[in-house]
């Protein structure tokens, strides 16, 4: 019962286990997932940061468990973090100046997170690829894609900073 629970989790819920590109449709459903809480059913950001957190705790068992008996220790199939690095742009992004986002921007801001933590999560500039490379647990799956959405933040404030400055 705990390995389903644990396969149907790491994988969120089987996107993992399709033939292509799992990690780019689980971050993708992981944006419509998070606009929909935050734009369609209005959730409070308080409620989800705590499932988030939740789901970011339970990862590092859910995972462990996952690979365990596995060669490969960050297999394709474990989506979960996409979902957890996809998350902190978005989240962040929600609660930036206190104020209601417009659904009309959000979805343009939504957009160029996908794409950015798309070019973060693949590409794997340093330190990610350190992360992926050295760490063969499910410290070292997550943390990249933790990383991936740092540099997202990142790299929209500085854009922020350069069209207030400039533009």
């Amino acid at each position: 019962m705990i390995k389903t629970i644990n396969y149907l989790f790491v994988t969120c819920f089987g996107i993992g286990s399709l033939r292509f590109a799992p990690g780019t449709i689980a971050s993708l459903v992981t944006t419509i997932f998070l606009y929909s809480l935050f734009h369609v059913i209005d959730l409070s950001s308080n409620i989800i940061l705590t499932v988030l957190l939740i789901v970011f705790i339970y990862s590092f068992y859910a995972i462990s468990e996952f690979i365990n008996h596995k060669e490969n220790k960050d297999p394709k199939e474990v989506v979960i973090d996409e979902f957890i690095g996809q998350s902190i742009p978005i989240y962040l992004y929600e609660i930036s100046h206190g104020i209601t986002k417009d659904a009309k921007e959000a979805v343009l801001f939504y957009l160029y997170i996908f794409i950015l933590f798309r070019f973060f999560d693949i590409k794997k500039p340093f330190p990610i690829n350190f992360f992926d490379k050295k760490f063969k647990n499910s410290f070292g799956v997550i943390f990249d894609d933790i990383i991936a959405g740092l540099y997202v933040v990142l790299t929209l404030i500085i854009f922020m900073i350069i069209k207030s400055k400039f533009l």
